[in-house]
């Protein structure tokens, strides 16, 4: 008789690579592939906007999920705002950290991150890829903008820590990002390396004083950022860096680190800033090696072949030691925390009462009007001219945003229209004899959209403006209107503003 002796040893290191994943995958309900790694272990996965269409329909995927795996940690990047998952397609029943900041209102975060994170329960996802606590000290950065809770790092971080606080009061893990923080950049990580060139001391005054609220407030997760920070490693990316992750994070504070023992998290490691200079397997390894104990897998890699690429990579680098297998353990045993800490919280989102209106609240009360002295309000219905940028991946452009369709609702027979260019006769030649509201997403970043604000302004000094980005250039207008994000409530209260029929 042949004896066949499993090896367990190779079973429980294939098991701890997959745990340490956390893929997307397509479609809205579960894979046949995603239900087979599950059973061996994979630890997590990812939603995005492709796997939603109803909260009954991700609840019921979440829960097949769970039958294969119980303690399943089921992830999304879903900040509110600009950024939402859950409301891709009408857009977010909340307003994004900007606005929140801009109220600045600890009481007011914590219950819209509470709603949210309910709704998130609801839907049975428990953890979530957010808040960002950067600071946006560029009000030029192309990717963090309105994702931020503002420029003070005080601000920022006594919100961060009310929103870590509201979103965990739902049994959802927070996970701030982008450590260290991705603020000060000029370049979006999902195309290029950013790099952030201030000394040490602006660092633990600036970038690092809402990571530390945040901790104290007892986030769960960090998510690590793809950037480089030559003041703490002149050559290694945050990510990648043992410098940042374990002589910085995880460091005591005593030692002059963060003193932080939860779960650490790569952003999407398919971004350029990673992937083009490492490729995703040994960028992979090589974020596990230096302190990270899951892998964001996001929206771009959602297959089998790509789990498999990157379980096996893993396991190699344990079998040829430039991975230590005590490292693979521990960043396993981290995600196991997690999952067990969820699965104990997974009735706490009963006890939070609904609250349906609290997004539309917060976004009223981050409307800063300006009106001029002729401003009067719009009863005919307007016409709409919606100056549009590209939009960054996180954000993307699947999302509506803006007022029209607010404006509808209150003045029938609103019309839009969409201009790319600075084009201010074209928008006089379709808005005729209506009232024009002229709708900008970051004009300070945008000289074409200021250069047809200043024209449209010029040619009809009845002209709205509603400033839907960060509100960095002066206001101009009849009245204009900075809603510090385009959130669909924010698109609401602007149009209430804009009608005279403020709440």
């Amino acid at each position: 008789m042949t004896v066949i002796t499993v090896d367990t040893t190779a079973r429980s290191l294939t098991r701890d690579a997959l745990t340490v994943l956390q893929p997307g995958f397509r479609g809205t309900t579960a894979p046949d592939w995603v239900l087979r790694r599950l059973e061996e272990g994979l630890g997590a996965v990812a939603l995005f906007s492709r796997n939603i269409q109803t909260p009954e329909q991700v609840a019921a995927l979440t829960a097949r999920l769970r039958e294969v795996s119980p303690d399943l940690l089921v992830a999304a990047d879903e900040e509110g705002g600009d950024v939402t998952r859950l409301e891709v397609h009408g857009g977010s029943s909340f307003p994004g950290n900007l606005a929140l900041g801009a109220v600045d209102d600890v009481k007011l975060t914590r219950a819209v991150a509470a709603e949210l994170g309910r709704r998130l329960a609801e839907c049975g996802v428990n953890l979530d890829w957010a808040p960002s606590a950067d600071v946006n000290s560029d009000p030029g950065n192309p990717v963090i903008g309105v994702r931020s809770f503002g420029a003070d790092p005080e601000l920022v971080a006594r919100n961060t820590a009310a929103y870590v606080e509201g979103l965990q009061s739902a049994g959802v893990a927070a996970s701030v990002k982008h450590f260290p923080g991705h603020g000060d950049t000029a370049v979006d990580s999902h195309h290029a390396m950013p790099r952030i060139d201030v000394d040490l001391e602006t660092l633990h005054a600036r970038e690092l004083v809402p990571f530390r609220a945040a901790l104290a407030a007892g986030a769960k997760v960090v998510m690590s950022a793809h950037i480089l920070v030559p003041a703490l490693d002149p050559e290694l990316p945050a990510t990648l860096s043992p410098a940042i992750l374990g002589g910085l994070l995880r460091a005591p504070r005593s030692a002059g680190g963060l003193g932080y023992d939860g779960l650490v998290i790569t952003d999407g490691i398919e971004m350029q800033a990673i992937s083009a200079a490492y490729g995703i397997a040994r960028g992979t390894v090589m974020a596990l090696a230096a302190g990270c104990d899951a892998i964001c897998v996001g929206g771009g890699l959602s297959d089998e072949q790509t789990v498999l690429m990157l379980r096996d990579a893993i396991v190699q680098a344990v079998r040829d030691g430039s991975l230590p297998a005590e490292r693979l353990a521990d960043a396993a045993a981290r995600v196991r925390r997690l999952a067990a800490w969820a699965a104990e919280q997974r009735d706490a989102a009963q006890g939070i009462v609904p609250g349906c209106d609290v997004g539309l609240e917060a976004a009223r009360r981050a409307l800063k009007v300006t009106r001029g002295d002729a401003f009067t309000p719009v009863t005919g219905a307007p016409y709409v001219a919606s100056f549009t940028p590209e939009a960054n991946i996180a954000v993307g452009d699947v999302t509506p945003w803006g007022v029209a369709a607010e404006l509808d609702r209150l003045l029938p027979g609103t019309e839009t229209g969409t201009y790319r260019a600075a084009d201010a006769s074209a928008v006089l030649a379709a808005a005729g004899d209506r009232r024009i509201v002229a709708v900008v997403r970051d004009a300070h970043r945008h000289p074409w959209m200021a250069e047809a604000l200043a024209a449209l302004v010029a040619a009809r000094p009845s002209t709205i403006v509603v400033e839907m980005g960060v509100p960095q250039s002066p206001p101009i207008g009849a009245l204009h209107i900075a809603t510090h994000g385009a959130a669909r409530v924010c698109g609401e209260a602007a149009a209430e503003a804009i009608a005279g029929r403020e709440a």
